[in-house]
């Protein structure tokens, strides 16, 4: 097969390594894709955005299977652009893909279905919100209603920062994205990460995982897009993960049939975990970004197979196999991220990882000049590593890590604390 990748993260290039050693993979494409992308594909200049300049280079170039990465392509139908021109692809309808595009649709469905999430106001006017915010008090939760990348949710522990988030939405900070807002309740609780693949009608579980969201140690400073993550999440239980199937998942697949706009693809869905039962914090309409990395690491070759069936509507009887195992990626981040952030230092050190099945540095916002591997984004690598024990998986990562000469850059050195018990 021919397969095109739209993407050029970390994500992207987790999904690029898994696919490729597939033996039905012939023909690997990454469109724009990145410096580490480039060593195990052909890279692309595409509008990704554009479902008909995607069409048009899947024609002309013989592709026969498309896996959309980011939310931004989805959300703008490019997966509806190429199901209407005959060429398949992973990824849902940009009227399924509204669960992560718009907060209020999400809460609206969670509303009809009686599935368990926070309680919620939506605002169109930010004097309301003000106001409801001023009512409630603090902490409380101030989100974005639409695609912010990874920057329009506020967990406000003062009301003062909640309001200050409002007028920051509302005026244009985060462009069309904050028009709306969702305010919710805080929940307390352990986040944890659910993926399943869902082809229309079947929902298959494919693994979980725990994301660190805090810039720093501890989980302190300000939120990211994700700091690093580890496959599998303990406190997502198999009981839990089942409430969380029965009470949350399907209801909200079978809600989306019966309104004419079936979900196919991967859904990932952010549990808040308290005492035992699980509440929606959000739905992505794409695998997670680090999360995709561990997944991908655990996962292997059989994650285009799945992922195959899924587009296709194959998934009842689909089985997934897992190695008893556990993975863990520590993003490096440039200096200064989630805020301002130089480009172009110089990364050294990635020539001596050694990578393999069991360790391996998925490139993010990395470009090749001249020969050398340059930072060109916020977060820049995921070094991830698989092992027997998550302990020792963290104690690879963090050797490859050091391995590393990039002073420009930054990491989290307590990725997988929950779990490790650390404090």
């Amino acid at each position: 097969m021919n397969i095109l990748i739209l993407g050029g993260g970390g994500r992207e290039h987790a999904l690029a390594w898994a696919i490729k050693q597939n033996p039905k993979c012939d023909r690997l494409i990454a469109a724009p894709g990145n410096a580490g992308m480039a060593d195990i594909a052909e890279l692309a200049d595409i509008d990704i955005l554009s479902g008909s300049d995607v069409a048009a280079f899947c024609g002309d170039n013989a592709v026969d299977f498309v896996v959309i990465g980011p939310e931004g392509p989805l959300a703008a139908g490019v997966a509806d652009r190429l199901r209407a021109a005959g060429i398949a692809c992973f990824g849902p309808s940009a009227a399924a893909a509204q669960v992560e595009a718009s907060k209020a649709f999400t809460k609206e469905i969670c509303a009809a279905v009686n599935a368990p999430t926070a309680a919620y106001a939506h605002f169109t006017d930010a004097a309301r919100a003000r106001a409801y915010v001023t009512q409630q008090g603090a902490p409380i939760v101030v989100k974005a209603d639409g695609l912010a990348a990874g920057k329009g949710v506020v967990v406000a522990e003062t009301t003062d920062q909640a309001l200050a988030a409002i007028d920051d939405m509302f005026g244009g900070a985060l462009g069309s994205a904050g028009a709306e807002v969702v305010i919710e309740e805080f929940m307390t609780g352990e986040e944890a990460s659910f993926f399943v693949l869902v082809d229309g009608e079947t929902v298959l579980p494919i693994g979980t995982a725990q994301d660190h969201k805090r810039a720093f140690d501890g989980d302190q400073g300000p939120n990211t897009g994700g700091m690093g993550a580890y496959s599998p999440a303990p406190v997502l239980t198999d009981a839990i993960a089942q409430q969380a199937l029965d009470q949350i998942i399907r209801p909200t697949m079978a809600e989306l049939a019966r309104r004419g706009t079936p979900y196919q693809g991967v859904l990932y869905a952010g549990l808040m975990i308290r005492d035992g039962q699980a509440r929606l914090v959000e739905y992505n309409a794409r695998f997670g970004d680090p999360e995709c990395q561990v997944l991908m690491l655990r996962l292997g070759a059989q994650a285009l197979d799945l992922i195959l069936a899924c587009a296709e509507g194959r998934l009842d009887g689909i089985e997934v196999t897992w190695a008893d195992d556990h993975a863990l990626t520590v993003v490096l981040a440039a200096r200064g991220y989630p805020g301002a952030y130089p480009k172009g230092s110089v990364i050294g050190g990635l020539e001596g990882l050694q990578e393999d099945s069991s360790h391996m540095t998925f490139h993010a916002g990395t470009k090749s000049v001249d020969g050398q591997v340059q930072a060109h984004g916020g977060r820049v690598l995921n070094v991830t590593a698989r092992a027997a024990t998550l302990a020792e998986a963290q104690a690879r990562a963090y050797g490859m890590v050091d391995r590393l000469d990039w002073p420009e850059g930054f990491c989290r050195r307590d990725i997988g604390w929950r779990a490790l018990g650390g404090a």
